[in-house]
């Protein structure tokens, strides 16, 4: 059987982890699928956290 190139990812919010100022306590965090061939390294996007009410960089974490 042949593995698929396609794997599942988590993003997690930057800003989250060192801001103490939030406004709820929590860390935002996505999922999403990104091909292993085309995109070899940790993927980052621009996503709407909750816990911070703005749009915020999100990266991959294991």
């Amino acid at each position: 059987m042949a593995k698929g190139v396609r794997i599942i990812v988590t993003l997690e919010c930057t800003e989250c982890r060192s801001n103490s100022n939030k406004r709820s306590p929590g860390v935002s965090r996505y999922t999403t699928t990104k091909n292993r061939r085309n995109t070899t390294s940790r993927l980052e996007l621009k996503k709407f956290c909750t816990h911070c009410n703005k749009h915020t960089n999100h990266k991959e974490i294991k």
